[in-house]
């Protein structure tokens, strides 16, 4: 069977994930194929801003941004992902481009395009050889179509739910769960 790979799509928890890291998570898989998997977490702010996290000489608008939490592995690791109306080389997905350097997040920050945007990310999401396999055949994840929209929706917070709903009612229903089900 032909691997098939998750590269440039959106993983969601199908509401199984409840007490876990990835609980109610949206993740933009940027790499996927035999050797493991690679993602960002899209929705989960740290509640900082990039300027408090990194000591660098950020321009102003990078230091103000608010900061992601990519994932659970090595959260101090830097990973960002840019766009703009033309991206050759873009990586990810059409127009969508990921990228580790410090030195090259400062660069595009002090670039002007008044339509680049940035989204910075502390750790990643990352899954060895054939484990993300698993836990799709264990539907584990949701997949739905990523687009730069999506991942640089103005409310990520409410990404999770919104996606959901549009999945149709049986999803409608996971994503009008509360938070904490004991209550119940």
């Amino acid at each position: 069977m032909a691997f098939a790979s998750l590269k440039g799509q959106l993983l969601l928890d199908n509401g199984r994930l409840q007490g876990s890291f990835f609980h109610r998570t949206v993740l933009l898989m940027c790499q996927h194929d035999p050797d493991g998997a690679f993602g960002l977490i899209i929705n989960r702010s740290s509640g900082n801003s990039v300027g408090d996290a990194l000591t660098a000489n950020l321009p102003a608008q990078l230091k103000t941004q608010e900061l992601f939490l990519g994932g659970p592995v090595q959260p101090q690791a830097l990973s960002y992902l840019h766009t703009d109306d033309f991206l050759p080389d873009a990586n990810v997905m059409s127009n969508l481009n990921l990228d580790h350097s410090l030195d090259n997040l400062v660069e595009l920050g002090d670039s002007f395009s008044a339509t680049q945007r940035i989204k910075v990310f502390a750790g990643y999401a990352g899954w060895s050889p054939g484990q993300l396999d698993d836990e799709m055949k264990r539907d584990t994840w949701l997949t739905h179509p990523a687009s730069v929209e999506l991942v640089f929706h103005s409310r990520p917070a409410e990404l999770w739910p919104m996606i959901l709903k549009q999945k149709g009612w049986k999803y409608r229903l996971i994503a009008q769960q509360p938070e904490d089900l004991s209550g119940n």
